[in-house]
């Protein structure tokens, strides 16, 4: 079943749309304010883990898609799936795992 998901995640991820740029724009703003509340002001790890690349490069990105878009139960990471899309989330994890 793991094996299922990471692979429909990742046939996913390449289809997915790429947001506007302004919409881009907006969850980089999201990225830099509220994220960074938890996890850092340059994203090196606080209350919440690094989302450095070095940090998530072992990191599957169906974990991190799944993070992001339900949050995880016991910690302080909410679901963002209110605020972003899955295109939105599985962008954002390109964006964290390569550092742009």
């Amino acid at each position: 079943m793991k094996k299922l998901l990471l692979l429909l995640c990742i046939s996913s991820s390449c289809l997915a749309a790429e947001p506007t740029m302004g919409r881009q724009t907006e969850i980089r703003t999201m990225l830099k304010n509220t994220c960074a509340s938890c996890h850092g002001a340059n994203l090196q790890g606080a209350m919440g883990p690094s989302l450095q690349p070095t940090a998530l490069a072992s990191k599957a990105d169906a974990m991190l898609i799944d993070t992001i878009y339900n949050g995880r139960k016991g910690t302080m990471m909410m679901s963002w799936k209110a605020s972003m899309n899955q295109d939105e989330i599985t962008w954002l994890v390109g964006i964290l795992k390569s550092g742009k």
